[in-house]
């Protein structure tokens, strides 16, 4: 089973038009990118979760063949507004073959979702699926369970996945997919102790003001000690919007000052804030060897495939 990140940031992606702040400028220097976070899975059955505006970039470096359902963790546009290139799958099928791509969404998610792209359905590309947080659903080879998540009063339709599967060895296995969040209302007990957890890690450090109700790293890991993740956790949906020490772009909208910034549990300067892939996995690596924590965490990038 091999699980690929196709996209590995946030709504905007990264390095963001129109800005040159520090991490945008040596993200843009090393030629690194992170589209807007979206996940495959790949076995017998290929399952995406979310399919946002650079579906079509990511769909076509790693989503040859067919695409045998679609999670949709929420009705913000960076999750969904890809829909539309689930068409080409029907496009290039031999007349009469096609069977309507099925999309599992929440009834308040499909409400928003609906409006836009209605007439996938009429043409039957997609099929709806509604599901409910707390109630499995069969997707393929995959159990799937929902679970409620909160992503502020405009994604009232936001929930995570706990995905079963079997891993190379025919064991079954355990994902927790927690998407966009800031809070976890009611935690199922199948959460707890996955062998793999995907989090949301928009920020390195918590923010004053949480407008936008993401998760940061420096949250991050409590949600990871409380989860307990056997084999490995891998960080998703970092974003541009810390404050870099320096930075005349600190002034910029986007930028969040931070709350209590990160430090070490001995003292000092807060840790730095990365400016490309290689800092983010050796100042998280740091981290967590500082705290002696227990767990493998990896700092996702575009395209990084993991076999289980």
């Amino acid at each position: 089973m091999d699980i690929t990140f196709l996209g590995t940031g946030g709504a905007w992606g990264v390095p963001e038009v129109n800005c040159d702040c520090l991490i945008c400028r040596e993200m843009r220097r090393k030629g690194e990118k992170r589209e807007r976070t979206s996940i495959l899975l790949k076995n017998q059955t290929t399952l995406l979760i979310d399919c946002g505006p650079d579906a079509r970039a990511q769909l076509s470096r790693h989503g040859k063949g067919t695409i045998d359902g679609v999670l949709i963790t929420h009705e913000h546009s960076d999750h969904y507004i890809g829909l539309d290139e689930l068409f080409a799958y029907k496009r290039n099928c031999p007349r009469g073959s096609f069977e309507p791509i099925p999309v599992y969404l929440t009834p308040h998610t499909h409400k928003v979702v609906r409006r836009r792209f209605e007439y996938l359905e009429e043409m039957e590309v997609i099929r709806v699926c509604p599901i409910e947080p707390g109630r499995w659903f069969q997707a393929g080879e995959f159990q799937v369970l929902p679970f409620d998540t909160f992503h502020g009063s405009f994604a009232k339709g936001s929930v995570g996945f706990v995905i079963r599967f079997r891993d190379l060895s025919g064991r079954e296995v355990r994902m927790a997919y927690t998407s966009d969040f800031s809070e976890i209302p009611d935690p199922p007990k199948v959460l707890f102790n996955p062998e793999y957890l995907v989090i949301q890690a928009f920020w390195l450090n918590e923010p004053m003001e949480n407008r936008p109700s993401h998760m940061s790293f420096q949250r991050g890991l409590d949600f990871i000690e409380l989860l307990k993740p056997g084999r490995e956790t891998f960080l998703v949906h970092m974003g541009d919007a810390d404050m870099v020490a320096g930075d005349p772009a600190n002034t910029a909208l986007k930028k969040y000052e931070p709350k209590s910034p990160l430090r070490p549990p001995s003292g000092g300067e807060p840790y730095p804030v990365p400016l490309n892939q290689a800092q983010w996995q050796e100042t998280v690596h740091r981290i967590i060897s500082d705290r002696n924590l227990p767990y493998k965490v990896t700092v996702s990038h575009d395209d990084l495939m993991v076999r289980v």
